[in-house]
């Protein structure tokens, strides 16, 4: 099973720095291992201040829930399952796309990417570039 090292880390960073720099959106990029601790972190020049904790904290969501945040956002609205569940863990819990657990092939999460700095789609598209590089490794 792959795991989320450094090196891995770093092949996630670029593919999603190459993806942000394509569309011209500066972003901050967060990669956690499947303990959620965070294993690389990027900021691009000129990426939102306030994204520097929202993409870690993506990133967090994805690995924790095991889920995408995109999926944590539906499923948190009023009289879903998940209602409520923004408050807690502190407050870390994302429930707006742009984070999503990492994968090994045979469906065991091994990490997240949380991407944070442009809308919730461009957030979403620079954080799946992320992903397919690993799925592609």
């Amino acid at each position: 099973m792959t795991e989320v090292t450094l090196d891995v880390a770093k092949e996630i960073i670029a593919a999603a720095e190459e993806e942000a720099a394509a569309i011209d959106v500066p972003m901050c990029i967060a990669v956690m291992d499947d303990g959620a601790n965070l294993v690389g972190f990027h900021r691009m020049d000129d990426a939102l201040i306030g994204s520097i904790d929202i993409a870690q904290n993506k990133a967090y969501s994805a690995v924790s829930l095991k889920l995408d945040t995109e999926t944590i956002h539906g499923e948190s609205q009023p009289g879903e399952s998940l209602y409520g569940i923004g408050n807690t863990n502190g407050g870390r819990i994302v429930t707006f796309g742009g984070g999503f657990p990492v994968k090994h092939d045979d469906g065991t999460v091994v990490g997240g990417v949380g991407v944070s700095g442009g809308s919730v789609d461009e957030d979403m598209e620079v954080a799946r570039a992320g992903v397919e590089r690993f799925e592609t490794r």
